[in-house]
């Protein structure tokens, strides 16, 4: 299946917002050619914003139909904020020349994300990283790099989490780490042990979750289980996953796809730690790294 970035120059908030005005439509029982009768747009501009590559709507635009179409209020001004988004600057566009083939297209999936989770074994997720582990994770992808790209790349990560954590609407995100990423040593038992409180207290949260698959647990797959982020989202939109290897970089939309990924994932989650209890080991190492 192609990347969502492949899809004939939609993207992600243009798609939800036409496949919610189709839904209104067939709800209100009105055809395209109806509508366009009834309405400023023509037949052939209604089903452009329904297939979400009708560029540069405007809200009021949104309004309009959402009144034509009867829609609730909330309903109304719900998707009047995906208009205005759907028009805003990215807030990794200053950063672009940073990016790997393909994570642009995942940044867009992740700023509209609802549920995510995911499922690392080799290193901290990029979202709980510290700053000291970002960077050292950085110098050792690209030693030659100079230290001010360095810091961009670890500006952009910062900013990556800040915005996925203090977002308008709450998303859920569940982490699950083997525990040899908490013995990997990234940057220096200082980095590490800052890391390793950095994840016990960001697990406090309501709305995340960290919970470490220890080492007893085997393979309980069966099988080695790559990294790979599940992430879910309103309005229907279809979930995806993304994973990431030194190589390159995919990402699986098919519906049986997705259900085995799903699959695996609930798998390790039954063989993880309770959130407690994972809290527990990874003071306890930060307290071994500090010593």
């Amino acid at each position: 299946m192609p990347s969502k970035a492949d899809l004939s120059g939609t993207t992600l908030p243009r798609r939800q917002l036409g496949r919610a005005l189709r839904d209104a439509r067939h709800a209100h029982g009105s055809t395209l050619e109806q509508v366009a009768r009834d309405t400023e747009f023509s037949r052939a501009t209604l089903s452009r914003i329904e297939l979400g590559q009708y560029e540069r709507i405007k809200v009021r635009e949104v309004e309009y139909l959402c009144r034509y179409f009867d829609l609730p209020e909330d309903r109304t001004q719900y998707l009047m904020t995906i208009a205005a988004e759907s028009n805003t600057k990215v807030w990794w566009q200053d950063y672009r020349h940073l990016l790997n083939g393909g994570f642009n297209s995942y940044l867009e999936l992740e700023s509209y994300a609802t549920e995510f989770r995911i499922y690392h074994s080799l290193v901290v997720p990029g979202l709980l990283q510290t700053a000291d582990y970002a960077k050292a994770v950085f110098r050792s992808f690209a030693p030659e790099d100079p230290a001010s790209e360095i810091d961009k790349r670890v500006q952009m990560r910062m900013q990556r989490r800040t915005r996925i954590m203090q977002r308008r609407w709450r998303s859920q995100l569940e982490f699950i780490l083997h525990e040899g990423v908490l013995h990997s040593l990234v940057g220096s038992e200082r980095v590490m042990a800052a890391q390793c409180r950095q994840l016990a207290d960001l697990g406090t949260r309501e709305n995340v979750v960290v919970r470490v698959m220890p080492f007893a647990a085997g393979l309980p797959a069966g099988k080695v289980i790559p990294p790979f982020n599940l992430l879910d989202f309103p309005d229907s939109e279809p979930s995806v996953v993304y994973a990431e290897g030194a190589i390159g970089s995919m990402t699986f939309e098919d519906a049986e796809d997705v259900k085995l990924f799903r699959t695996l994932y609930d798998t390790v989650r039954a063989a993880a730690l309770d959130e407690t209890t994972s809290r527990d080991r990874i003071r306890k190492l930060a307290r071994r790294y500090e010593q």
